[in-house]
């Protein structure tokens, strides 16, 4: 007999029946960010929560205590709160991270083609919720994908979400009998066309807003502890604002970097997001401008804690005016600079599996980009 999988019933591992060895080995790219539920309901949130809380990368609490903490306090009193939260961002496509990032995914694959790289097969996977991370994979294999290159969405690296993409890869991988060439993109929170790409963002929306007197880089908090345990997020979260602020020639009064989105009563990474917008207007800054550039997608997050409720108590507190700069989402720009991070771990992948002449016309194509990066600086 044979199971779901397609191996033997007897098998604990992930086969192909009938596999043909002559087959072609076909490169596949899996992005990946956070995920989402799968309805703004007080079920679907419970289930999402469950899964999310439940993994020990995102809280780091001895799992006895924390299973009776969860399931028994958390699990009974946020989903009704989280999905009425939910409800004011939802779309009739669904959950804005799921929709964006599907057009991620399908916008990547024809700028790969568009670059003489061959057939790259691009899925998209979510830590939590659906599509997951192994479904993503599944697809993959489905298309002859023998050599992976997953991209979490996640610019600065933290153990609580690329760490996290890491082992949820490993589980499914390890089930496999056949297990590909990996190639894991561990972040990119420097990388020039990113920083660029933040940049323009910002320009183009002072271009058609009067511009704050502040602009604040938020990005999602973790606890404190998970710093001084040498998670390198909190460093990579400032070298990405520093990057940004000297692209466009900001002096050190007019940005700051603050952290949103802290739970439970531990100390997280500060400053905190919400008490310097309510503290601000004091200060005489009453008009700022919010980017998020943790966020590789608009989300919960964004949409809603700081578009709506943080600007709610800036308002309140005497401030006169938030803007709130949208993530780089699916802009050209943004799946430009996705693009090279993928060709840039290509590298000696294409060429085994192009004929003579699409390799010298993919040596063409790369002079060409060099030639005009060039002439851009």
């Amino acid at each position: 007999m044979r199971n779901g999988t397609g191996s033997d019933d007897m098998s604990a591992y992930r086969g192909v029946p009938d596999f043909r060895h002559d087959s072609a080995s076909e490169i596949g790219v899996l992005l990946v960010n956070l995920g989402t539920p799968d309805a703004a309901t007080t079920r679907s949130l419970r289930r999402y929560l469950r899964q999310f809380l439940s993994d020990p990368r995102v809280v780091e609490f001895p799992r006895i205590p924390w299973w009776l903490i969860l399931n028994l306090v958390i699990l009974n009193l946020r989903p009704k709160r989280s999905a009425e939260a939910y409800r004011k961002v939802w779309t009739d496509a669904g959950s804005p991270l799921l929709v964006i990032s599907q057009r991620q995914a399908a916008a990547l694959g024809p700028v790969l083609g568009q670059r003489g790289l061959g057939a790259v097969h691009v899925e998209l996977g979510m830590s939590y919720g659906r599509p997951s991370i192994s479904e993503g994979l599944e697809r993959l294999a489905r298309h002859g994908a023998r050599r992976l290159i997953v991209l979490p969405l996640y610019p600065q690296y933290s153990g609580t979400t690329t760490g996290a993409v890491f082992d949820a890869v490993a589980d499914t991988l390890k089930r496999w009998r056949w297990v590909p060439v990996l190639r894991f993109v561990n972040g990119y929170h420097d990388h020039p066309r990113y920083i660029a790409a933040l940049a323009d963002k910002l320009r183009a929306h002072w271009r058609r807003h009067e511009r704050g007197q502040r602009l604040l880089f938020s990005f999602h908090g973790i606890p404190q502890r998970y710093l001084q345990q040498g998670d390198p997020y909190h460093c990579q979260c400032h070298k990405t604002a520093r990057l940004v602020a000297e692209a466009l020639e900001l002096d050190a009064g007019q940005w700051s970097v603050v952290f949103q989105s802290r739970f439970g009563r531990e100390p997280w990474l500060q400053p905190y997001c919400d008490q310097v917008l309510t503290a601000l207007p004091a200060e005489g800054v009453t008009a700022v401008d919010v980017i998020c550039p943790g966020f590789a997608a608009d989300c919960l997050e964004t949409l809603e804690e700081i578009d709506q409720q943080n600007r709610e108590m800036f308002l309140q507190a005497g401030g006169e005016r938030l803007q709130y700069v949208p993530c780089l989402n699916d802009d050209p720009a943004h799946i430009d600079m996705i693009a090279d991070l993928v060709e840039s771990n290509l590298s000696g992948w294409t060429e085994s599996l192009l004929a003579p002449a699409e390799r010298a016309e993919q040596a063409r194509l790369t002079l060409q980009r060099a030639r005009a990066m060039g002439a851009e600086s």
